[in-house]
C-alpha cells in the first residue's frame, strides 16, 4: 500500500513474508484466482438461504483448505506476523463486480443473502480464524455493508461521507476482533476514498519515550457508542499493552479520552504521529483489506456521495483468531457476542 510518509526504523520487527508489488497489495496469477474464484463459487452452491446460517459458516471453514496454497500461505504468515504495517490488501479477488445489485443506502444494511463476495470474506475469516459479530452491532450479522446513509454524512462511524478518524475497531469492548476484513465491492464516484492505516510499529519509534510510557498507564477511558447500551463510565485501561517492543494498542481517537494531564498531553502527540505517517490505499473492485486489529488503526478520507446506487460500497466481516475467549459472551458457543 502507498504510504502518506513511510518510516524506517532501526531494528523493525518484519513480516516473514513479502508482498507481491512494490505497493503493498498482493496480486495473484489468473489461474490462483480462478481456483480461488471456483471454490468461492463451491461454497456458494452449498449455501441455504442466510448468510449466518451456522453450517455454511462451518462448510467454509473447511472449504479453506481447498483454496490455492499460494493464498493460504500469504493468510497463514500474515497471521503469525503482520508486519509493519500490520495490514495486507489482497488484489482484484473474483467477485463479479458486475453482477452487483445498486449500492444500499439504509442504516444498518447488512448481507443477510448468501452471495459470491460473501463466501470469499467467509473463506479468509476461516483462514484468519473464526468469523463473529456483537449483536448491539448491525443485528450480529457476519457480512456487514460499509456505506454512506442520507443524513448521516457527519457520522464517525460506517455510514459516514466525512473523514473517519483512526480507531482500534470496538475499542472499548474487552473481545474486540484481531483482524477487521473490508471488501471492495465498488468504489467511490471520484475515486478519492481511501483506507488508511496506522500502526504502532511505525508509530513507536517517533514517540518521545515519557510519552510511551504514559500511554503504558491504565489512565484512559473509551466510551462505547450508544448501541451498546446507556452511556457510562468506561473501564480504565492502557493505550499500549504487552511487550514494549512491540505492543499491541487499543485507542478510538473519537471515542478514547484520558483522565490525567499527561495521558491527555501523550494522546495528543500519538494523534499527530499517526496522522504523519499514516498508509493510505484506494481500494478497487475484489480488494480484499485485511486490518490487524491489535497493532493498527484504520480509517478513512472524506468522499462526497451521490446516493444514485452507484456509491462506494465495502462489505465488513470480523475475524477473531482464539473464538474460546469469548465463550462467555457467545450464547450456544455461537458466532455473536452478546455483551
Amino acid at each position: 500500500m502507498e504510504g502518506n510518509t513511510h518510516v524506517n526504523s532501526v531494528g523493525m520487527t518484519q513480516a516473514p513474508y513479502a508482498p507481491a508489488t512494490a505497493d503493498g497489495t498482493v496480486r495473484y496469477d489468473s489461474r490462483t484466482l480462478a481456483r480461488l474464484g471456483q471454490v468461492a463459487s463451491d461454497l456458494l452452491d452449498h449455501a441455504g438461504d442466510r448468510v449466518d446460517d451456522p453450517a455454511w459458516v462451518d462448510h467454509a471453514r473447511h472449504a479453506w483448505e481447498d483454496g490455492p496454497a499460494e493464498v493460504r500461505r500469504t493468510v497463514r504468515e500474515f497471521r503469525r506476523h503482520s508486519g509493519p504495517d500490520g495490514s495486507l490488501v489482497l488484489g482484484r479477488l473474483p467477485i463479479n463486480a458486475r453482477a452487483l445489485p445498486p449500492t444500499p443506502m439504509v442504516k444498518g444494511s447488512v448481507q443477510h443473502t448468501p452471495s459470491l463476495p460473501a463466501a470469499m470474506l467467509l473463506l479468509f475469516a476461516a483462514g484468519l480464524g473464526d468469523p463473529a459479530a456483537f449483536a448491539a452491532e448491525k443485528s450480529g450479522a457476519l457480512v456487514q455493508d460499509v456505506v454512506p446513509v442520507p443524513g448521516q454524512e457527519e457520522v464517525q462511524g460506517n455510514v459516514g461521507s466525512v473523514e473517519l478518524t483512526f480507531h482500534t475497531e470496538n475499542a472499548f469492548h474487552p473481545h474486540r476482533p484481531d483482524y477487521v476484513m473490508l471488501m471492495c465491492l465498488r468504489p467511490d464516484h471520484e475515486g478519492v476514498a481511501e483506507l488508511r492505516t496506522s500502526c504502532v510499529r511505525r508509530v513507536l519509534p517517533l514517540l518521545k519515550p515519557g510519552t510511551r510510557e504514559a500511554l503504558g498507564r491504565p489512565e484512559y477511558v473509551t466510551e462505547a457508542p450508544p448501541s451498546f447500551g446507556p452511556a457510562g463510565e468506561g473501564t480504565a485501561h492502557a493505550v499500549l499493552t504487552g511487550d514494549p517492543d512491540d505492543p499491541d494498542w487499543c485507542f478510538d481517537e473519537a471515542a478514547t479520552r484520558g483522565v490525567t494531564p499527561q495521558a491527555r498531553s501523550a494522546l495528543a502527540e500519538l494523534a499527530e504521529v499517526a496522522h504523519r505517517t499514516y498508509t493510505g490505499v484506494l481500494l478497487r473492485p475484489g480488494d480484499l483489506a485485511v486490518v490487524d486489529n491489535r497493532v493498527t488503526l484504520h480509517g478513512r478520507s472524506a468522499f462526497t456521495p451521490r446516493y444514485d446506487g452507484r456509491d462506494r460500497w465495502l462489505q465488513r466481516t470480523f475475524a477473531f483468531s482464539d473464538l474460546r475467549r469469548s465463550r462467555d459472551h457467545r450464547p450456544g458457543d455461537g458466532a455473536v457476542l452478546v455483551k
